[in-house]
């Protein structure tokens, strides 16, 4: 059996924040997630470090298209001419023209933020992606992946289960579980991200990973965990107390919205933690800053694009 290869690609510059896999058979790769534009040379360097020439990766597969995911895919496709890149319908149509996706994420982080996250994106050819449907199975060097739809992060999200390895690259459908926060512990929380969080695909989706059978998980945030249905049951209970948050915004004036949430988004990952004796410092909830405000926008975002125009 070939190798599964964790790779911090150090994301906003901290170290096991995101991660890409890198799968080796016979010299050959797939490369799964590839974070963003800065994050491809660190790929390619643990590529050479493996033996695998540019050439000889085969495919680039993404989870769906958030920048921390697939921004750096075009690089990536550029620097190995013979990849092939695997993605969602609606993921695919964005990264071959990614004017529209540049637009919405500078609009949530600002022209600065995005260029320092993010950096360069470029499109990427037509014939050179391959969607992958629903259910869809490919083999790769003795490797069977499905894949699976996953709504609820997402709209355009989708899971890749390896039958070989009896593992599933979950991206963000099997929440963030960050190491350097646990001392050597785990636990984990659900990201609610905008712009298409809703919290009955969301437990749907946990349900659709359960059900492949995986006995390991390959979060993008970060690394591979265990112990799947005890995971599960606490994303589950992170995201009912999320969807009561969501029904508490009704009486919240709207300038007031994203701070309330941003108290609740906090209370859910502190409720979490204390579930598993895990004690949050002050350092770690400097590091959760991001997480805590965008999974706050994300559900402010849920609910009022649910309410009556006027």
């Amino acid at each position: 059996m070939g190798k599964v290869l964790t790779i911090d690609t150090e994301y906003a510059n901290y170290p096991q924040v995101a991660s890409a896999y890198l799968l080796e058979e016979e010299g050959h790769g797939v490369v799964v997630e590839t974070n963003t534009t800065y994050a491809i040379p660190r790929i390619l360097k643990v590529m050479e470090t493996e033996g695998i020439k540019p050439e000889n990766l085969d495919y680039v597969i993404v989870t769906h298209v958030h920048l921390d995911h697939a921004g750096g895919a075009w690089a990536l496709l550029e620097a190995c001419p013979n990849a092939i890149l695997l993605a969602h319908p609606k993921t695919a149509k964005h990264l071959i023209d990614p004017s529209l996706l540049i637009k919405s994420a500078t609009s949530v982080y600002g022209k600065e933020n995005f260029d320092s996250l993010y950096g360069e994106i470029k499109p990427i050819p037509k014939d050179r992606v391959r969607v992958m449907e629903d259910g869809e199975w490919l083999s790769w060097k003795g490797h069977s992946f499905q894949f699976i739809y996953t709504k609820g992060h997402a709209n355009h999200h989708f899971c890749i289960y390896d039958q070989k390895t009896n593992g599933i690259y979950t991206g963000d459908s099997f929440g963030i579980s960050y190491p350097h926060l646990e001392n050597g512990q785990r636990f984990i929380f659900p990201t609610t991200t905008p712009t298409d969080f809703d919290s009955i695909e969301a437990i749907h989706s946990l349900e659709r990973i359960l059900d492949t059978g995986a006995e390991v998980a390959y979060l993008t945030h970060f690394g591979p965990i265990g112990n799947l249905k005890e995971n599960a049951g606490d994303l589950k209970e992170g995201l009912i107390l999320c969807q009561e948050a969501i029904s508490n915004l009704e009486t919240i004036p709207k300038e007031e919205r994203l701070p309330f949430m941003e108290s609740k988004v906090k209370a859910m990952i502190q409720t979490l933690a204390d579930k598993n004796s895990i004690t949050l410092t002050e350092s770690d909830w400097k590091l959760l800053r991001l997480d805590v405000n965008l999974n706050a926008q994300g559900l402010v975002y849920a609910f009022e694009k649910k309410q009556p125009k006027v």
